[in-house]
């Protein structure tokens, strides 16, 4: 039976190149979105078009119950996830000073929170299939070294760091292994409005990476190679830190 792999976040950048990329792998991908169904669709039918299967969910990461409902339906109907790529996640920079409480509280919902609503539901299945499985977090360069005009951002990622670490732990014995890939400045619409002049004095590679650099670390992780690899940071971002 294939094993099939959940990407939140994967009907644009980052998340569609790691959806795709595991595609080309021979996984199949249940895709999410949290608006953006037609992108979402059409990230299906690249999926389809390389012969691997899809399914998609709809919801807010943020939102518990709607997370874990659609997730333990589309476990019912395929199986468990052999793997879930948490990447969902939103950036609301600013001076910290000039933060208000919702623009703290949206970044953590969706980067913090939003690891467990969508990973707590897929773990027991995983287990009880007893057949392994990977799991892989996004982080950023961000969580590891911290980010002017981006302390909520940066907490958020950090905290996600610590989560994943501790997860590793608890489910090593289980052949399921827990890593976190840290992206630094990858060319996505997120980038658009970064001072990109200003930050390439601090990236020793001298240019931004490319999301299927990122996506290929996933698929690494992801893969029977990485087997050994568990409650590891690797990073991708040009030697910044």
């Amino acid at each position: 039976m294939t094993k099939r792999i959940l990407v939140t976040g994967s009907s644009r950048g980052i998340g569609k190149a790691i959806a795709l990329k595991l595609a080309e792998q021979g996984f199949d991908i249940t895709v999410h979105c949290r608006a953006g169904v037609e992108q979402a669709q059409a990230t299906c039918d690249e999926i389809n078009a390389l012969g691997r299967a899809t399914s998609l969910l709809q919801f807010d990461v943020c939102d518990r119950e709607q997370a874990k409902t659609q997730i333990i339906e589309d476990i019912a109907q395929h199986g468990a996830y052999y793997g879930v790529v948490c990447n969902a996640g939103i950036t609301n920079d600013m001076a910290f000073p000039a933060m208000q409480g919702e623009d703290w509280d949206c970044v953590i919902r969706t980067g913090l929170d939003g690891f467990y609503n969508v990973v707590h539901p897929t773990v027991m299945p995983m287990v009880q299939s007893r057949k392994g499985g990977r799991i892989i977090t996004m982080s950023s360069v961000s969580g590891i070294a911290g980010n002017r005009g981006q302390v909520n951002y940066s907490a958020a990622k950090a905290g996600i760091i610590g989560a994943t670490k501790a997860l590793a732990l608890e489910l090593a014995k289980r052949k399921i292994t827990v890593n976190c890939v840290a992206p630094g400045l990858i060319e996505t619409a997120m980038t658009d409005e970064l001072p990109i002049d200003e930050m390439m004095k601090m990236i020793p590679l001298k240019r931004m990476g490319s999301v299927k650099e990122v996506a290929g670390t996933v698929a690494f992780l992801m893969s029977d190679d990485a087997a050994y690899i568990t409650r590891q940071v690797i990073s991708v971002n040009g030697g910044m830190v």
